[in-house]
């Protein structure tokens, strides 16, 4: 990306950034324009008022998006082939089913939640939504009691992973924007998700389900659609997962099925996958990324050889595009192929992952298009100067940012590129930062992006329809818990950046 001399000071400069971020809220909210075309405009006209060369904008621009897909697009399609491979083969009963046996239906909405936080690994909040639905209506049914006992678990687990966790776009388009190791954010992500999750929704969900007493909707009974907006734009959420119930459908068909006849066409899978099997494609891409971190480290420490081949091996395998392309063709053999699948099918199945991410993609790399024009025109130095005459801590200056900008226009994605963008340089000009400490940062930024979810977050929208509860019960339980969730994470974000 071209470099670019700055021709103004520090307070054209954040006015002009201040601007631009208030031109692409009104853009966004106002008048309903798509993100990507939003952000691309912004980053146009941001570049031309910083006075970027007109020679050079272009590369400016171009530079910015095509170094965040590069990495992003990789993860992102390769995570979304492996949530709808698990997703077709009926994976997620098969995870649901055993946890509940194993911890008995006292606990149900404990096995729930931690069989969404295995399953929300690969796959993205509001396709796994969908495809748990089914199977909490019907055990919500079975045990009785308010489904927030039981839903509230479930999407407060896919929430946490789809913000935290790579390789969801959130968190590898921050970390690649700031510098960020993947795989520290990914263990750091499951460090502080996993508590996160449990005090923020887990024990909130039991409390909310004894609050309010939210009946199981007849939506499954009655074969109507599940149409609801996804996450973060695109596609519905219905048509994403390919998971919509048809009339006629039971729960636990739809749930064994994972809905592959509807959404692809093709004939459902002779019998679920064994849980074994489940579990340990889920297990082997975070294996083999936490090898490659454990033999950098061990490299770093001196402990072992650099140079030596068992160490370049491992990182290779264990680079995070490698690990998920290596699940992926297991998963394609395990689940398709040795199951009765053709080729056909099994390709059949993974092309349809790749269209609802589609969009997510490019609005994360018009993200890094933005923020590649702020570090370019000197913007991002400006703020960094501001930020350290203030004295605010990186990592609380990245949360403020990106709770400000979730609150202002709903997407996480936009709030998480766009505050990226923001701090890179503010990291780059701070002494002392560790890769542990970037990677806090990127959790710091995933927990600004959670909270407060509300009316122009289309999450919002997916959890009131889905339970068919009316706003203000909905701004009660779903907007309190993902406050809950992106409070507690960054706390525990902050307090590790203190002690690390």
């Amino acid at each position: 990306m071209t470099e670019v001399e700055p021709t103004l000071g520090a307070g054209p400069l954040l006015l002009i950034a201040a601007g631009g971020v208030l031109l692409l809220l009104l853009l966004i909210i106002r008048f309903k324009l798509h993100a990507f075309v939003a952000l691309i405009l912004v980053s146009l006209l941001v570049a031309l008022a910083a006075r970027v060369p007109i020679e050079d904008v272009v590369d400016t621009l171009t530079g910015g998006f095509g170094s965040t897909l590069a990495n992003v697009a990789l993860l992102v399609g390769l995570g979304a082939m492996l949530g709808r491979l698990l997703e077709f083969s009926g994976g997620a009963q098969v995870l649901a089913d055993r946890l509940i046996a194993r911890f008995g239906e006292q606990r149900a909405p404990l096995a729930l939640g931690v069989a969404a936080l295995l399953f929300g690994f690969p796959i993205f909040f509001d396709a796994g939504l969908v495809v748990f639905l089914p199977i909490v209506f019907t055990i919500a049914l079975r045990l009785g009691g308010s489904l927030l006992t039981y839903g509230l678990p479930v999407a407060g687990a896919f929430a946490v992973m789809h913000a935290f966790v790579p390789p969801h776009p959130g968190p590898v388009a921050a970390a690649e924007l700031i510098g960020a190791d993947i795989g520290l954010v990914l263990v750091l992500g499951l460090l502080i998700g996993l508590p996160t999750w449990f005090l923020g929704g887990y024990l909130f969900g039991l409390w909310a389900g004894r609050r309010y007493d939210v009946p199981v909707p007849d939506i499954l009974s009655e074969g109507e659609p599940f149409d609801g907006a996804q996450r973060d734009g695109g596609a519905p959420a219905g048509a994403s997962s390919g998971a919509t119930p048809v009339a006629g459908t039971s729960p636990e068909v739809a749930g064994r099925s994972g809905g592959a006849a509807v959404g692809t066409g093709t004939a459902p899978s002779p019998g679920p996958p064994a849980f074994a099997t489940v579990l340990g494609l889920l297990l082997l891409p975070l294996l083999l990324i936490f090898l490659n971190t454990g033999m950098s480290t061990l490299a770093s420490a001196g402990a072992v050889d650099e140079e030596s081949t068992p160490v370049r091996v491992a990182q290779l395998i264990g680079a995070t595009p490698i690990a998920l392309l290596i699940t992926v063709l297991v998963a394609m053999v395990v689940l398709g192929r040795n199951r009765g699948s053709s080729g056909a099918e099994v390709e059949s199945v993974v092309n349809s992952a790749l269209g609802p991410v589609c969009a997510i993609i490019l609005i994360t790399g018009a993200g890094g298009m933005f923020g590649g024009v702020l570090r370019a025109s000197g913007i991002g130095e400006a703020l960094a100067d501001v930020l350290g005459d203030i004295g605010l801590p990186v990592i609380v200056a990245a949360f403020v940012i990106s709770v400000l900008l979730r609150v202002a226009q709903g997407s996480a994605t936009v709030a998480l590129t766009t505050t990226a963008g923001l701090i890179a340089p503010v990291v780059e000009a701070s002494d002392g930062l560790s890769s542990i400490d970037l990677a806090l940062v990127v959790i710091a930024i995933a927990a600004g992006a959670t909270v407060l979810s509300h009316v122009n977050d289309s999450g919002f929208w997916l959890v009131s329809r889905f339970f068919k509860m009316d706003e203000k019960t909905t701004l009660k339980t779903w907007t309190v818990m993902e406050t809950l969730l992106g409070t507690i994470g960054f706390v525990l974000a902050l307090v590790l950046s203190l002690v690390l």
